[in-house]
């Protein structure tokens, strides 16, 4: 399904907007986001295809929630978005153009927090940007940059093991950012946290993405978080996607109680058979 809604996005401004924002000492220009589409695609393995007959646009700037029981294809879905799972049937475009594999400006952000033990939250934050080339001071620079706007400012030099599982998803998602990527590309990130930490990230989540103009597309087992996330919210079974839904008032926890919300919440919970 396809949407010409251009409603406001994370940060309180659309990409445009956004594009055009001032940024911190060290932080680098905001990234505008990316289209991202899907047509009659069949999504899996030669062997197992997941889900079929997929059609779907992601804006420029938007954040789609992505919901499903377990198995239904979501990690699926978004490793095909990430360049990583080819296509079995249909077509994948970023901005109109195929979509052929991996790219710099798709970052990819898993459950797990994926950093490398043997370097500090600042040398894997500062790891993309050595790979892009940038010289060791702005590296710096900018790692300590996004280390701060995500909270951890004082563990620059900490080992992962040496600090929560809240502070190393910080850190994570500080790597995803630094190298302004236009599509951020989440598989549960914050699934293993606990309830009030979870809570936190989303918070988290919704700021720092604020002026970066990024795409998003967030996978979660959790409504609610889909709900408070997501400018709109996708749902996934039987192999299908069965349907993707506006979402009243995202990114606003006063909203939880709207009739529209509690409504969509209801609908989104019947459709996954909970």
């Amino acid at each position: 399904m396809s949407t010409s809604s251009e409603t406001i996005r994370a940060g309180g401004a659309g990409p445009a907007a956004d594009a055009g924002a001032g940024t911190a000492a060290g932080a680098p220009a905001p990234a505008r986001g990316t289209r991202l589409a899907l047509r009659d695609a069949t999504l899996g393995r030669p062997s197992a295809p997941v889900v079929t007959g997929v059609d779907l646009d992601v804006s420029p700037g938007e954040i789609l929630t992505v919901v499903g029981s377990s198995g239904c294809g979501k990690s699926t879905l978004l490793r095909t978005l990430a360049g990583l799972l080819p296509l079995l049937s249909g077509e994948i475009t970023q901005d109109a153009r195929p979509l052929t594999g991996p790219a710099a400006d798709r970052a990819l952000v898993f459950q797990e927090d994926a950093l490398l033990p043997w370097r500090t939250l600042r040398a894997n934050v500062e790891l993309p940007l050595a790979i892009k080339g940038l010289p060791r001071a702005e590296r710096r620079d900018r790692a300590d940059s996004w280390l701060g706007r995500v909270g951890i400012a004082d563990h620059t030099r900490q080992l992962p093991h040496r600090v929560s599982g809240g502070q190393r998803q910080r850190a994570q998602l500080a790597r995803a950012l630094a190298a302004t990527p236009r599509a951020v590309l989440m598989d549960e990130p914050f699934g293993a946290l606990d309830a009030q930490t979870r809570a936190g990230m989303q918070d988290l989540l919704v700021e720092v993405l604020g002026g970066t103009g990024a795409t998003v597309v967030f996978v979660t087992h959790d409504v609610d978080e889909a709900l408070f996330l997501g400018d709109r919210v996708a749902l996934l079974g039987n192999g299908r996607l069965t349907a993707v839904r506006e979402v009243p008032r995202p990114r606003d926890r006063a909203a939880h109680d709207d009739p529209a919300r509690v409504a969509l919440r209801r609908d989104v919970l019947s459709s996954l058979g909970t």
